[in-house]
């Protein structure tokens, strides 16, 4: 879900061997929170229709929250397991995962269909394909064809896969009161940008003795704990 742009994102999924995309992009989509864009985002998973694995990352950057995986999941009322690093194994209605916790890894196991979302610490995907690079690289939504000068325009009626699903509220069955802004009881009253300064600075040794009494004095003056 994002503005015609994001199609960059879906053409990035097929050079590196996706078979299909789609982009949810509205402008009652627009300043969705967390609730309104896992609500988008679920509906258009079940126009899709049946799925095994749906895969997410664990958190935006911007947001920071976590919480659309996890939400999409309720929504969809499916099993979940977020901060994956690795599917091990897949087979007999299961799948097996390790997953990133405080203080180590653990590997859990759950039912088919489920919602994963993939820690910052797993692997890299896989690099282009130049073959699909080539293929894909003309694939435009609707939007992109009507804004922009074409130069192969004979290529979308000739090849199909370059025509680019795009979806508004109305194609999914959306409910417009859940979409956007009006869909969001997150309001942001304002941002700002932090800068932190080192005012004083310390200089311990390794011993135990010193971390313990620094740890004592973060304790004390609540900068941890």
């Amino acid at each position: 879900m994002g503005p015609g742009r994001a199609a960059d994102i879906i053409r990035e999924g097929l050079f590196r061997g996706a078979d299909n995309g789609y982009l949810l992009t509205d402008r009652a989509f627009a300043g969705a929170d967390t609730l309104a864009t896992s609500y988008a985002l679920a509906t258009a998973i079940r126009k899709i229709g049946e799925c095994d694995i749906i895969i997410g990352g664990r958190q935006a950057i911007d947001g920071d929250t976590a919480q659309v995986g996890p939400q999409v999941a309720e929504k969809l009322g499916l099993t979940q397991i977020t901060y994956a690093e690795e599917i091990l194994e897949v087979g007999e209605g299961k799948i097996k995962v390790k997953r990133h916790i405080d203080g180590g890894v653990e590997t859990v196991e759950g039912p088919l269909p489920i919602v994963i979302t993939v820690n910052g610490s797993a692997a890299p995907c896989r690099p282009r394909n130049a073959k699909l690079v080539q293929k894909y690289k003309h694939a435009k939504t609707v939007t992109e064809k009507q804004q922009g000068n074409l130069d192969y325009t004979d290529l979308y009626d000739k090849r199909d896969y370059l025509n680019l699903t795009e979806w508004s509220v109305s194609d999914v069955n959306g409910d417009l009161v859940q979409c956007g802004l009006s869909g969001s009881p997150t309001k942001v009253k304002a941002i700002q940008n932090i800068v932190f300064q080192a005012k004083e600075s310390k200089t311990i040794s390794g011993s135990d003795r010193d971390v313990e009494d620094l740890i004592v004095e973060l304790l004390a003056n609540h900068t941890i704990g």
